[in-house]
């Protein structure tokens, strides 16, 4: 899936890196992959350092705030890449140790082109296995592609919405920055 947002990569990369339930959330259907928090819309500097290795927080029910995704590549602004492994309740494994026989196991990228007039064509993509596999055949039949579809869909309006409103409010302060007659010419001023 994907989105064009009229910002550059630079201005698109800070809501990406700054993404899991106790930081900015997840840009979707809150009151569903936020447990009601809701995600930001600003962008926070406080969010803004992470590194290969830290874990993204996700709200599972029954368990609460669970470290859910391993930053697993980060390229910034150019690529934020996640791992996530669990078992079916959504508690974290550990990838160094055997797969037990039932689990979650997927990788969500999220690719940012920089388009030459300025603008980013944000793309998300994923994989997601789940074992046993008679189960994956349900769940990704019936339940994965579905919710998937509505939820990061939701995901890229949001960052696209949030994104460009923070650049236009950015706009007009930049141009107030500028002293009265800068740029100007004398023979401009008389």
């Amino acid at each position: 899936m994907a989105v064009t947002i009229d910002a550059p990569p630079s201005q698109v990369w800070p809501w990406l890196v700054q993404m899991g339930w106790d930081r900015g959330g997840w840009y979707s259907w809150d009151r569903l992959d936020n447990a009601g928090r809701p995600s930001a819309r600003e962008v926070h500097p406080e969010w803004q350092n992470v590194a290969v290795g830290d874990y993204l927080r996700f709200w599972t029910p029954g368990a609460g705030p669970t470290d859910a995704y391993a930053v697993a590549v980060l390229e910034p602004n150019r690529f934020l890449g996640l791992h996530g492994l669990s078992d079916l309740l959504g508690r974290r494994l550990d990838p160094a140790q055997p797969r037990p026989p039932a689990y979650m196991e997927g990788l969500w990228g999220f690719l940012l082109n920089e388009l030459p007039d300025g603008r980013t064509r944000l793309v998300i993509s994923g994989y997601q296995t789940y074992r046993p596999r008679w189960l994956e055949h349900f769940v990704v039949s019936w339940l994965y592609i579905t919710v998937t579809w509505v939820m990061q869909a939701r995901m890229l309006a949001v960052l696209k919405r949030n994104i460009e409103r923070a650049v236009a409010h950015e706009k007009p302060a930049a141009a107030e920055a500028v002293p009265a007659g800068a740029g100007e010419s004398r023979a401009d001023r008389r």
